[in-house]
């Protein structure tokens, strides 16, 4: 495939071996101009240089993202190869954050994160909440390996770490950018900040943008529109160096026609009626080449999201103590009407969804620093407790189309081994049938309308207390120590509002629906923490080790088939020649990361060079697993999984003007373990024991050229060309389809004036225009024994445009 190069772990231990020697000092290289800047994160709680925190941590700051077209954490891996976001057809239940191959396993609403997203200090229950444009952002931290010690929330794999531009007391200032590009992209974002006197100012930003989907249907129009709008209102009130109160409230909204728009990837026995079907409605099919990105569905979704909320951060300082204290609270909902289904253009089966979570938080911290503490030089610490109210409730609503009888007719015996093409050729499909001894009335029957109609409710309550402590042992030997304490009470329950009594439906011969109602909860503690212990090679060079244990409660799964199926069900008539009629167990264990890593940071060529190196060992246990069979939704526990292998970041000053960044992950592991309760017989569908993650690619790297020449007294040329690679790799859990390895390519070329604080941008994005299916899964009353049919959510086209920036 064009665009596509090859990397290799020969290639990374290439790139390793190319280091000076550890502890070299500055003033044995030669001398330069320019040196790479420290970069301050706050990975510890406290402002400190990256190269001194003993955690693989990534930070990018406003300017990086803007000159990487970073604006959403759709993108998020040209940050960072370590980190990666997947989302399909509804943010409320399938959007994830990865890292180093870690993530929530399959899509399901009542999951939490194992990859937590903190925004100016709060955590987001939900991947799916991060999804809106990043308004008024100062920066973000990638934090690698499970988190605890120091955050309200515990997360299993790591965080995320997002943070707003503050209000300022120090003069009125503002920006403005406006971009336009192809899809007919629009997009106008600004924020202005006002000192209302000494003590107080008030910060206001907000977003409007408008986007064509890429998905084209060829009887005219897209799928997967994008229009968000967005605002931010926050004041700061310092009326003295002892007091920081600042208040934030945030709103975002988008209606769009998504997020449906898919393509045909791999065609089932049912596809060729399936296009019959379509074409009977008067509507063109798609193209069956996927580099065509078209598909037809038989309604456009509207889908509304909605987030907004308000915090409160205020700090305290009290001599060499830090009180702080987070209190939020959050309101997101989603909504989503005429989903389609069966993901097609035949009008066969759609459904009505809706999820409403809101959320109170507060944390209270206290942190402080000592010197000459009884054995050690120097010491800091954090100490926390952390409360969180969730609720959640969720509508969700079956509904057959005019078409559904028609289709189900044909689809029912092809299960039983009738050829499709025998049955579509028959001139009366009745005796046809009959003549094989199918008995036609007691065929299944899809009655136009209203299928199911259930409610879900859930609810969470979180307790933490947690500490975390530096020591400085020697003047180069450190010493973290961190516990955390985490309690957790869930509930879940699923009402059934309405089940069609037709005895002939379709769900109900197939022994899905109606499964029972349950009404659960689910409570458990832990304790996890951190242990790492760092020595200064060097006046530029540190290494650490580290054990960190991760923790994600377990829950009550919030599904329609959350408690079993029609055999689990005791009020079907059925049951018992389905099952034994006894619900299934709705809840879900805990899941447990032990973490394990090593790392080198280091700069070197008198600063000009700068290498951070970590090799790292997880083991998993009890790993969370959402499965979908193409009828129903299920989790488990995988009681083993691993993960291990290294991460590399490098950076070189080239010249004055130029810095080349080099980054790449490796995951020679990162598989289940072997367990009869991952067979293809308990799940239902492909076997994961033993098997590698979706979404785990085995080397994922980034290569990046970034200039920054002046050419005059006022103006100057900066720019940006990178490539990223992603190997291959399982798409799903739920199959054993595949991605090849692709490469994309960035490039953005910048226009500035000191002067105006004006700049011009062009740039794009997968310049090469590689096009490929991100995940595959089963196209839901399209398999046919074991001969499937696969959709696809692919990858975004190339993307170009202009973007104007203005500083006043």
């Amino acid at each position: 495939m064009a665009g596509k190069v090859v990397w290799s772990p020969v290639l990374l231990a290439a790139t390793l071996t190319s280091f000076p020697v550890i502890g070299q000092e500055a003033d044995s290289a030669p001398a330069a101009s320019r040196q790479i800047e420290e970069v301050i994160v706050t990975a510890q709680r406290r402002s400190e240089s990256m190269q001194d925190v003993p955690v693989a941590v990534t930070a990018a700051s406003s300017e990086d993202m803007a000159l990487a077209q970073v604006d959403s954490i759709g993108n998020i891996q040209a940050i960072s190869p370590s980190i990666k976001f997947d989302v399909t057809n509804s943010a409320a239940n399938s959007a994830n954050i990865f890292i180093r191959g870690i993530g929530t396993v399959g899509n399901n609403r009542s999951f939490e994160g194992a990859v937590g997203v903190f925004f100016d200090g709060v955590y987001r229950t939900r991947a799916g909440q991060a999804m809106q444009n990043w308004l008024d952002i100062d920066g973000l931290q990638i934090l690698r390996g499970p988190q605890g010690t120091l955050f309200g929330k515990n997360t299993s794999a790591g965080a995320l770490i997002i943070n707003s531009v503050s209000p300022s007391l120090e003069q009125a200032e503002g920006n403005i950018e406006l971009t336009a590009g192809n899809y007919n992209k629009r997009l106008i974002r600004g924020a202005y900040n006002q000192p209302l006197n000494d003590a107080l100012a008030v910060r206001v930003a907000g977003l409007w943008a408008e986007r064509d989907g890429f998905i084209e249907d060829p009887n005219g129009g897209q799928y997967n529109d994008s229009a968000p709008r967005a605002l931010k209102l926050q004041w700061l009130f310092e009326p003295s160096d002892a007091l920081s109160v600042r208040f934030i409230t945030d709103w975002s909204k988008e209606q769009v026609n998504c997020c449906y728009g898919q393509v045909d990837a791999v065609d089932g026995p049912m596809q060729g009626y399936i296009d019959q079907l379509t074409q009977q409605r008067g509507l063109k099919t798609a193209s069956d080449k996927l580099e065509d990105y078209e598909q037809v569905l038989s309604n456009k979704t509207d889908q509304d999201v909605e987030d907004k909320g308000m915090q409160l951060n205020v700090n305290a300082y009290l001599g060499d103590y830090v009180l702080g204290s987070v209190t939020a609270y959050r309101d997101w909902r989603i909504e989503q009407i005429g989903m389609d289904a069966d993901f097609s253009g035949a009008n066969i089966l759609g459904i009505n969804e809706s999820l409403n979570t809101q959320v109170f938080s507060q944390e209270f911290t206290l942190s402080g620093e000592f010197q000459d503490f009884g054995p050690f030089r120097y010491a800091d610490f954090v100490v926390g407790v952390y409360y969180a109210d969730e609720d959640i409730n969720a509508d969700h609503q079956l509904v057959w189309g005019d078409q559904a009888s028609e289709y189900v007719t044909i689809y029912a015996p092809a299960g039983l081994g009738v050829p499709v093409d025998l049955m579509l050729a028959a001139a009366d499909l009745t005796s046809f049938l009959q003549g094989l001894g199918i008995p036609t009335d007691l065929l299944p029957l899809a009655q136009e309308g209203l299928i199911s109609d259930i409610n879900m409710s859930g609810g969470s309550q979180s307790y933490a207390a947690f500490m975390h402590w530096n020591f400085d042992i020697t003047e180069r030997l450190s010493m973290t120590a961190g516990v955390r304490y985490s309690k957790d009470e869930k509930t879940g329950a699923m009402r059934r509002r309405f089940f069609t009594s037709n005895p002939l439906e379709p769900f109900r011969l197939l022994g899905a629906q109606p499964g029972p109602e349950y009404d659960q909860d689910y409570d458990d503690s832990a304790v996890s923490g951190q242990f790492a212990l760092q020595y200064q090679l060097g006046d530029s060079s540190m290494a650490y080790a580290s054990f960190s244990r991760g923790y994600k409660s377990g829950g009550v799964n919030l599904d329609n088939q959350a408690a079993g199926s029609v055999g689990d069900n005791p009020n079907e008539a059925t049951c018992a020649l389905n099952g034994d009629c006894e619900p299934n167990d709705p809840r879900y264990d805990s899941e447990y990361i032990d973490g394990y890593e090593l790392g080198l940071k280091t700069d070197y060529f008198g600063g000009r060079a700068r290498s951070n190196i970590a090799l790292f060992y997880n083991d998993i246990t009890d790993l969370q697993v959402a499965n979908f069979d193409g009828l129903a939704f299920s989790i488990l526990n995988a009681p083993e999984a691993e993960v291990y292998g290294a991460e590399i970041e490098n950076q070189f000053v080239l010249s004055d003007a130029l810095t080349l960044d080099i980054s790449a992950t490796w995951l020679p592991e990162a598989s289940f373990g072997e367990s009869e309760a991952l067979s293809a017989d308990a799940l239902g569908t492909v076997s994961l024991s033993g098997r590698d993650f979706a979404q785990a690619p085995e080397l994922t790297a980034n290569v990046a050229l970034s200039f920054d020449q002046p050419i005059g007294r006022d103006l100057s040329l900066s720019g940006r060309v990178a490539a990223y690679y992603s190997g291959e790799q399982f798409t799903n859990p739920a199959n054993n389809e595949k991605r090849d390895a692709q490469t994309e390519y960035a490039a953005t070329l910048a226009l500035s004036s000191a002067s105006t604080g004006l700049s011009v941008s062009l740039w794009c994005q997968n310049c090469s225009d590689e096009r490929y299916v991100t995940q595959h899964f089963n196209s839901p009353l399209q398999n046919v024994g074991d001969d499937y049919d696969f959709n696809g959510y692919v990858s975004a086209p190339r993307t170009y445009g202009v973007t104007v920036r203005g500083e006043f």
